[in-house]
């Protein structure tokens, strides 16, 4: 596949970074992934505000203009003959001294990714997935809050313990922090629907502040279906009568079982998608449609 580097379009086998880069030294970046619709990347300014915030915490300067952006995704789907794709765009810090630094980043790195969206399961919308509960705690942010850093050690040991449990294949896995409160998926964001009333994990419990999770809060407002955030254990969340997960590749994916670390089974309602779930979808395939299409 073809990427952008810094601006320019390389093979990635070609793509070079510097050892000294203090994304690689010390883990000092950010990325976001989003993918696109007929061509055009969905709540694109809404990631790289996310990005833009972030990289100003962390003390890296970059300018992000949506428009260059929404320009080299089209240029990567057209050298990679793409109509649509996966994208993740990150920024890492850029090279500098050995040793931990005291000014900030004047030369970032900016690298565009592309890959092929995964095969559509239409099954999955209708029928959902399991979650399975996870031993391993949420860790704690590194900052005053959760920002999508290239820190995944976290999740990539949760995705190695989901490989322990036989039961639970294609599941998505479930974090709690360390007070033992619901935090999110390994690679998503939460909601729970019960007695009509949607609710979600707070920001406070460490969790990332999922671009689709906002879009699904303001939807919920619109629609005038009261969302509360707040602090849930999992024994709240076995008596939910919907469960759905969000992130900005699979969208809203409801989920029909839970699973606990001993295999111990919990069908969520009927064990298929709810009715305010498949609402929230729809509503949600509606915003994005008039944005991508205008």
């Amino acid at each position: 596949m073809k990427i952008i580097l810094n601006g320019s379009i390389c093979e990635e086998q070609e793509a070079v970074v510097s050892v000294y880069d203090h994304g690689f030294l010390y883990g000092i970046g950010l990325f976001e992934t989003f993918r696109t619709y007929n061509g055009k990347a969905f709540m694109l300014s809404e990631h790289l505000e996310r990005l833009r915030q972030g990289c100003k915490d962390l003390w890296i300067h970059i300018e992000l203009d949506p428009q260059a952006i929404q320009q080299q995704i089209q240029q990567l789907l057209a050298v990679n003959n793409l109509a649509d794709a996966y994208f993740r765009l990150s920024v890492s810090a850029g090279a500098d001294l050995l040793g931990l630094p005291s000014d900030a980043y004047e030369t970032p790195t900016v690298i565009l990714y592309i890959k092929p969206l995964p095969a559509l399961d239409e099954k999955l919308y209708e029928h959902g997935r399991s979650l399975q509960l996870l031993s391993l705690r949420r860790n704690s942010p590194e900052g005053a809050g959760r920002l999508k850093s290239f820190h995944y050690m976290n999740n990539i040991l949760a995705k190695r313990e989901m490989a322990s449990y036989p039961w639970a294949t294609g599941a998505e896995g479930l974090f709690l922090n360390n007070e033992g409160v619901i935090a999110e998926g390994i690679v998503s964001n939460l909601f729970f629907i019960r007695n009509g009333k949607c609710y979600t994990p707070q920001l406070e419990t460490g969790i990332l502040p999922g671009i689709t999770r906002a879009a699904v809060i303001e939807i919920a407002h619109d629609v005038k279906c009261s969302v509360e955030e707040g602090l849930y254990d999992w024994e709240e969340l076995k008596k939910a009568d919907e469960i759905f997960l969000t992130n900005s590749i699979q969208e809203i994916v409801p989920v029909n079982v839970l699973f606990d670390t001993e295999g111990r089974k919990f069908t969520v309602g009927d064990g298929k998608a709810g009715v305010m779930t498949r609402q929230f979808l729809r509503l949600y395939q509606w915003k994005r449609g008039s944005e991508c299409l205008e």
